[in-house]
C-alpha cells in the first residue's frame, strides 16, 4: 500500500531542468554512427577520417555525434570488437568442419567478415601505431586464428579429407592464416582493377582452399574439382 505524505510535508522536488533537457541516447544513432564509420573508414581509410566526416555523412552535428561516441578511437575499439567477435564465432566452429565443401564455406564465411571490415587488416599499420591497444588485441586475434586453422587441419586429417603429415598440417594452417590475413593487401596490388570495389570472397576461398589441393583424398577431389570449375571456368 502506497504511503501518504505526513502532514505539512512538501510535494515532491521538481525536476531540474537540465536533467529534462538531456539528450536521450537513441540506440538507432549509435548504430548508425558505427555503420557509417565503417562504410568511410572501409571507402577512405581510417586515417582519412574524422568523427566530423562522419557526422557530415550522417548529416548530424559533431556535438550530436560526440554526445555516443566521445573519440573517434571509441568507434574505431567497437567496431574491432565486432570484427573480433565474428571472428571468435568462425574459430569457434572449426569442429564442424569435415568435408571439402564444409571447408569451402567456413573460408567464404571468413573472406566475408574480413570484407565487411577490411579496414582492419588493409590498415593495420596506421591502427597499430594510432591505438597501441588494438594492435595487441590484433596480435592476439592472431594467435586465435592460428590455432582455430590448426585445429581445423587436425580435423581435416583425422576425418580423412585430407593426407598429409601434422608438420605439413601445421603449415597448412599456417598458409590459411597468411593468406586470410593478407588478402586485401594484395588485392589493391592486382593491376587494373579496384580491390575495394571487386574483391570476392567466394574467389579468395577458392584459392585458399588450393593450399590443401596436393594433400585432398580421391574421395574428397570431387568437390574442388566442382569449385575449380566454377571459379576457373
Amino acid at each position: 500500500m502506497r504511503r501518504s505524505r505526513p502532514p505539512g510535508a512538501s510535494a515532491d522536488p521538481p525536476i531540474p531542468s537540465a536533467v529534462l533537457h538531456r539528450p536521450v541516447a537513441s540506440p538507432n544513432t549509435r548504430d548508425r554512427i558505427l555503420l557509417t564509420s565503417l562504410a568511410l573508414f572501409n571507402a577512405q581509410g581510417l586515417a582519412a577520417v574524422s568523427t566530423h566526416k562522419i557526422a557530415a555523412e550522417m548529416g548530424i552535428s559533431p556535438g550530436n555525434l560526440h554526445y555516443h561516441f566521445k573519440s573517434k578511437q571509441l568507434i574505431v575499439e567497437r567496431l574491432f570488437m565486432r570484427f573480433e567477435q565474428r571472428l571468435g564465432l568462425l574459430n569457434g566452429s572449426t569442429a564442424a568442419v569435415a568435408a571439402i565443401d564444409d571447408l569451402w564455406l567456413a573460408l567464404h564465411l571468413r573472406f566475408e567478415a574480413i570484407d565487411e571490415y577490411r579496414f582492419v587488416y588493409r590498415d593495420m599499420a596506421f591502427l597499430a601505431a594510432e591505438y597501441p591497444a588494438l594492435g595487441r588485441r590484433a596480435q592476439d586475434l592472431t594467435a586465435q586464428n592460428l590455432l582455430a586453422a590448426q585445429a581445423l587441419c587436425e580435423g581435416l586429417v583425422a576425418s580423412g579429407v585430407i593426407q598429409t603429415s601434422a608438420e605439413q598440417a601445421r603449415i597448412l594452417a599456417l598458409q590459411i592464416v597468411f593468406t586470410t590475413t593478407c588478402w586485401l593487401s594484395f588485392e589493391r596490388l592486382v593491376p587494373g582493377r579496384e580491390a575495394q570495389a571487386e574483391a570476392d570472397p567466394g574467389l579468395a576461398a577458392f584459392y585458399t582452399l588450393t593450399l590443401i589441393s596436393p594433400y585432398v583424398s580421391s574421395d574428397s577431389r570431387a568437390y574442388l574439382d566442382y569449385l575449380r570449375g566454377k571459379y576457373l571456368g
